[in-house]
């Protein structure tokens, strides 16, 4: 029988929410446009194409005849459209309803506006789990691509994955084809014969092979080093022009026409899981090391072929476990999908749910909720764009809810799923969350004018990939490689920067030091700390008045030795953009000799920029937002960002000093290693002398001013209705 093969090229072209016009731009100009005018040329290959929601949002502003060419490609019969969840969450991240809805509201869109006909869809970061497929085939999903990786992990072998599955939940069925881990490092890195090759011993050991390659639109121009590769060295011309000359055997075709045409190979059910490299990054860091040193120790092994496809790594919702960060995001995007959920219930036409629900759609794009080969949830920009659209979403609710009046409330709930009470204040200008159980620390400040988590900041914690960063350890400087073969480094001497945090970065974070404790100790970690309430269970209790809330939290501790209270209030008003904050010392010793501060974190004010910086009590600039500072007897400190439009102060009833400096992580992007700027730290500091009950107090205000935000806005609408 002579030798045929099916090869499907499906593209999964995407930018996320909140990345910068730049980067959209330079993709379109390096990858997107340069590879449809090579396929244009080429009419006998067709392709399938997935186009995430937010950069087909983008596309359809600012470049509306790239989707006007893909769409006669469509009407054409050469590009197949795949949909998939609008905004391009990861599914085991959010709730059903909201999985359908995403998926359903992009099939919409891509028939309205390319006249597509959506039957297939691309899994997000291709995580699954079995549950999904219920959700999926509810939402008119016929068949959908994940990774051969999968396959494996179901125990199938390689030679049963030339060709596609069904597999099925709940009486709902759904295709589901195998991508080939070996394509996604052959293309576009290996000469094309190399594709030509692997697909041709497919087709002469069985006849009528499938062969699926599924992977980022972006390695073909975007990726480091690629678009040279890719278009002036004409690799995708060759590619394309090996494809044609084996048109005999080789059929170039869509996931729809093989769907249609030929017959699933049978039944599977596939466990939980991603493609490889995904379900290593999910490890914790110490687990991927013992994992790499493995791989290592054992892949000369003439054993290693027959034991790889049962060794596995991590679950991806353990993302949400390694970093508190993903799991703070998380959490408060499930408390507005609940209650969105519920207030549709009621009126699921109302045009302010809607346009929450839009806002909460694109608060669940993925990228900033994971970290891997890309910066992921190390990006502060990815991170502020998820609440700005969360926080968008929570205050229409609270506006449709409310009727629009001015208000306050606390509430305490277990927000973030770890089985203890979170405290949440809220009022029409804040909403603060505070963790009792963890050093009484306020994880969020949302200022609902600018759409800003001045809470959102990193952890600095170890990461696997460290290791090389302190060995000075570079690949990957000689020609073009798969992202995840190279080790670059962005800047010099980060190996100086690699810093481990002992406690969240986070406010109000109570701190007991030496009494002679420097910026230098402070900044670097080194600083001995004496006392043990930084990270200790609070008493917590609500205190509501009509028009003001207020939070006392207390604990009994020790401080240099000495067993002393420590109460600390938090209140807030209605309609007030100011929050008070009270702290008492008790049983003080009269020779107590303790440094004592209080760590704020201002995360969304990024450092080296001369229209954000800090402001002495008297408004006397001192330096942009990345310098370090150390004022001494000083009753506050002021951080402006004037391109957001915020005037943030710290005031103190008891001058003392005050700290500042940034806290920057070493992290990896498919760039390479990078020094990340992710909040801007700030101590006040007391040596604290009590009175003659043994107590010492202060006073702080935390003031966000946002008169410029909410006024350049105004203008901004008297300018379009002018």
């Amino acid at each position: 029988m002579t030798p045929t093969a099916h090869l499907v090229l499906l593209l999964h072209n995407h930018q996320p929410i909140g990345n910068f016009d730049h980067i959209f731009r330079q993709a379109y100009e390096d990858s997107y446009r340069p590879f449809l005018e090579v396929f244009a040329r080429y009419p006998d290959i067709k392709i399938s194409l997935h186009i995430s929601g937010p950069l087909m949002e983008w596309l359809d502003q600012n470049q509306p005849g790239y989707l006007d060419w893909v769409a006669s490609l469509v009407r054409d019969g050469r590009i197949e459209i795949i949909g998939g969840p609008f905004y391009e969450p990861i599914l085991a991240m959010i709730p059903s309803a909201d999985r359908i809805g995403q998926i359903r509201r992009y099939t919409q869109w891509l028939r309205d506006r390319l006249g597509a006909e959506v039957r297939g869809m691309w899994f997000p970061e291709r995580v699954w789990e079995q549950s999904f497929t219920r959700d999926v085939a509810d939402a008119g999903i016929e068949y959908a691509v994940l990774d051969d990786y999968h396959f494996k992990a179901a125990g199938l072998r390689d030679e049963d994955l030339d060709g596609y599955y069904l597999t099925e939940d709940e009486g709902r069925l759904l295709a589901v084809f195998p991508g080939s881990e070996r394509l996604r490092y052959t293309i576009p890195f290996a000469d094309p014969q190399a594709t030509i090759d692997h697909v041709r011993g497919l087709a002469e050991r069985r006849p009528g092979a499938v062969v699926v390659f599924g992977d980022d639109g972006e390695k073909f121009g975007t990726w480091p080093e690629t678009k040279k590769h890719v278009y002036h060295d004409r690799w995708l011309e060759r590619f394309f022009e090996a494809l044609s000359a084996n048109a005999d055997w080789l059929r170039v075709t869509s996931l729809g026409e093989v769907y249609d045409h030929i017959s699933p190979r049978g039944k599977v059910y596939l466990p939980d899981c991603s493609y490889r490299e995904m379900t290593e990054w999910a490890l914790p860091a110490a687990r991927q090391l013992e994992l790499e040193s493995l791989r290592r120790e054992m892949e000369h092994d003439p054993r290693w072929d027959r034991i790889r496809p049962f060794l596995r790594g991590g679950f991806w919702r353990n993302f949400r476990v390694k970093y508190r960060e993903a799991d703070e995001m998380y959490a408060r995007m499930m408390n507005v999908s609940r209650r969105l959920q519920s207030a549709l219930q009621g009126d699921p036409a109302d045009p302010d749910l809607r346009a929450a629900q839009l806002h909460l759609y694109r608060g669940q794009c993925n990228c900033p909720y994971w970290h891997g080969a890309f910066g992921g949830i190390y990006l502060p920009h990815l991170r502020n764009a998820i609440y700005h659209h969360l926080i968008a979403a929570d205050t229409i609710l609270e506006k449709w809810s409310r009727r629009g009046e001015v208000w306050v409330d606390a509430r305490a709930e277990d927000y973030n799923f770890d089985g203890k009470p979170e405290i949440r204040l809220a009022n029409d200008q804040f909403a603060a969350f505070l963790a009792p159980h963890e050093g009484g620390m306020m994880y969020e400040l949302d200022v609902r004018e600018i759409r800003l988590n001045l809470g959102a900041g990193i952890t600095r914690r170890p990461e696997a990939y460290h290791q090389k960063v302190l060995q000075g350890e570079h690949r990957g400087d000689n020609g073009c490689a798969s992202i995840h073969e190279r080790i670059v480094f962005k800047q010099a001497n980060l190996e100086r920067h690699v810093r481990y945090d002992r406690y969240p970065r986070k406010s109000l974070v109570d701190l007991f030091f030496n009494p002679d404790t420097t910026l230098e100790a402070a900044e670097s970690g080194e600083a001995v700390l004496v006392g043990d309430f930084h990270t200790a269970p609070y008493e917590a209790a609500i205190h509501a008045n009509p028009d003001r809330v207020r939070v006392m939290m207390s604990r009994q501790g020790t401080a240099a030795g000495q067993t002393i209270r420590l109460t600390k209030a938090v209140l807030l008003s209605e309609g007030s953009s100011v929050l008070e904050i009270a702290y008492r010392l008790e049983n003080l010793p009269p020779h107590f000799a303790c440094q004592f501060a209080v760590e704020f974190n201002f995360a969304g004010l990024p450092g080296g920029a001369d229209d954000r910086y800090f402001v002495d009590p008297f408004g006397k600039r001192l330096g942009h937002l990345g310098t370090r500072l150390d004022s001494a007897q000083t009753a506050g400190l002021g951080l402006i960002d004037e391109w957001q439009g915020i005037d943030l102060r710290l005031l103190i009833s008891v001058p003392g000093g005050i700290r500042a400096f940034p806290i920057e992580t070493v992290s990896q992007s498919e760039g390479g290693f990078e020094l990340v700027h992710q909040s801007v730290a700030v101590q006040p500091y007391w040596l604290v002398r009590p009175d003659e009950h043994g107590q010492w107090s202060v006073t702080m205000r935390l003031v966000a001013d946002t008169t410029a935000a909410r006024e350049r806005r105004n203008a901004s609408r008297e300018l379009v209705h002018a």
